[in-house]
């Protein structure tokens, strides 16, 4: 019972270790004067990464206002 409970608190403890892990080595690879290749690609790989929960609240809000639009 006691493992069911440690088990996913170790690991809602440790996983944002891994993840400041990452942001320290991109960070270093786009710092670095070389390789600036991929440094567009990370720029770009954050923008489409960013668009998708823009579009899906813009979408929601969309369908929100033609629905009270219909109703009135």
């Amino acid at each position: 019972m006691k493992a069911k409970i440690i088990v996913p608190f170790l690991f809602l403890i440790l996983a944002p270790l891994l993840v400041e892990a990452q942001c320290a080595m991109c960070r270093a690879v786009l710092e670095s004067g070389e390789g600036q290749d991929i440094a567009e690609g990370v720029n770009s790989g954050i923008k489409y990464l960013m668009l998708f929960p823009y579009l899906v609240i813009g979408g929601l809000l969309f369908f929100i206002y033609r629905k009270y639009r219909h109703s009135s």
